[in-house]
């Protein structure tokens, strides 16, 4: 049996056809529901919903149709908006008056309920933003772990104190209404990691889901019916300036949680009349730096950087965003980084393959890479940087300098750029200046300098 070059397995990437167990499922025919006041509504205003993947059609690469997505309208927004003030009633309501035990007994309905449609969720969630099978599980598990860990942390709230004659019940109650925006990367999870808490602690939500993704999180509308008093969580969809406006613009949030950029964060926040009464919960880009040391083990260090440069294509927040090695070891590195890279395995997400097909556009990507070549940087990687239809193949930069656009914008993909140092407190001087600020990952073997690098950071 030939063996395929990499060129050659990327030119014959995508199949014919799904797979019958996921064939299924396609078209999703519910992509126009959407949520409000405890009562599933539908639209006929919608926008179309492609895979990540692509079908050979003439010898052609060509998205799946997936399904539709809503495109709701500013009445249907302030309507979800005057379902949660409703039921949120001032503190008044019957969620927010509930006990803690009773929410809890709430949420673990629901948990249950939404194990059940494990299956579907993570097919549609692997379909439409192609995360392969095996992480797609693994994010649907640990949103639930993260339920089930949220409904043990509730007893904790509680206390009862007794000093000095006095006696102190301590606890917490709830914001009021809240708006929670998830990304499209992990719409399942970091959507439930703002909107589970808020419902726990009593608040009531409108919940935008984002516009790549949010079909699986279709799936669970029964569950949030079935689990939670009418009002209490609202799901809409649509465009942001004709939905997410108005709802600012009324001043009625009492709570806004929010993952996405920080330019798309801004503009929503200039519509609210009343800035300082309004608590946020905010999770914005970043430029994840990893630093490598003089003394650091390259084979280790390869492998973590690709891991973390790369699993879901490094369409993660938490990924590495950049790489900083010192200029004696820079041509070791990225030759190591460059065969490594080489090797990935590619495919589609039901094979479980290091990379897959991506959601969006790959021109976002190839602009990066035009700026920093222009600009003196070299794609290492052979074959870095080529698409077929939706898939892009990651591209490892060096030299990456300042006055490249790589070096100071977040890409949020598949693009690897490497930056040479000279002096190690130069460059944590460089970092603390970033205006972005998450993670930074330091790869050495000296504890005590990493402990003080750790302390700097």
């Amino acid at each position: 049996m030939k063996t395929l070059t990499l060129q050659e397995k990327i030119e014959n990437i995508f199949p014919e056809k799904l797979p019958e167990k996921l064939d299924d499922i396609i078209p999703y025919r519910d992509g126009n529901m959407y949520l409000i006041d405890g009562e599933i509504r539908r639209t006929v205003r919608t926008s179309p919903v492609y895979s990540s993947v692509c079908l050979m059609k003439d010898g052609k690469p060509e998205r799946i149709l997936l399904g539709d997505y809503p495109m709701l309208t500013k009445e249907e927004s302030m309507s979800a908006l005057d379902a949660a003030v409703k039921a949120y009633d001032n503190g008044n309501g019957i969620w927010p008056s509930m006990t803690n035990r009773d929410r809890m007994i709430a949420l673990s309905y629901f948990v249950d309920r939404m194990k059940l449609q494990r299956e579907n969720v993570v097919k549609l969630e692997m379909l439409e933003i192609g995360k392969n099978k095996r992480e797609t599980e693994a994010e649907f598990d640990r949103t639930v772990k993260y339920i089930e860990d949220t409904i043990d942390e509730m007893s904790n709230l509680v206390k009862i104190e007794n000093g000095n004659g006095t006696l102190a019940y301590i606890t917490r109650t709830p914001n009021g209404v809240t708006l929670c925006m998830g990304p499209s990367n992990y719409p399942l999870n970091e959507t439930f990691t703002t909107l589970i808490p808020a419902l726990a602690m009593g608040n009531t939500v409108v919940s935008k889901s984002p516009k790549t993704g949010m079909l699986c999180l279709n799936l669970l509308y029964e569950a949030f019916i079935e689990s939670f008093p009418k009002g209490v969580i609202n799901f809409i969809n649509g465009d942001g300036k004709e939905i997410i406006t108005p709802i600012m613009q009324s001043g009625k949030l009492d709570a806004f949680a929010f993952i996405g950029s920080s330019g798309a964060f801004d503009k929503i926040l200039e519509n609210y009349p009343r800035m300082r009464k309004l608590k946020i919960n905010a999770g914005l880009e970043a430029k994840n730096p990893g630093i490598i040391l003089e003394d650091a083990n390259l084979e280790d260090t390869v492998n973590e950087c690709v891991k973390g440069a790369l699993t879901y294509n490094g369409q993660r927040c938490t990924a590495l965003k950049i790489i900083y090695v010192p200029k004696s070891r820079a041509d070791e590195f990225v030759e190591k980084l460059s065969d490594k890279v080489s090797n990935l395995s590619i495919g589609m997400p039901w094979e479980n393959p290091n990379i897959t097909p991506l959601p969006g556009n790959a021109d976002y990507f190839t602009k990066f890479i035009e700026d920093a070549v222009s600009k003196g940087a070299k794609i290492v990687n052979p074959e870095g940087g080529k698409i077929n239809g939706s898939f892009f193949f990651p591209v490892v930069l060096y030299p990456v300098t300042p006055d490249m656009n790589i070096y100071n914008q977040e890409q949020f993909g598949p693009v690897v750029p490497v930056a040479n140092y000279y002096n190690i407190k130069e460059l944590i001087e460089d970092v603390q200046k970033s205006r972005f600020g998450l993670q930074v990952s330091i790869f050495g073997n000296d504890k005590e300098n990493i402990g003080r690098l750790i302390n700097e950071l």
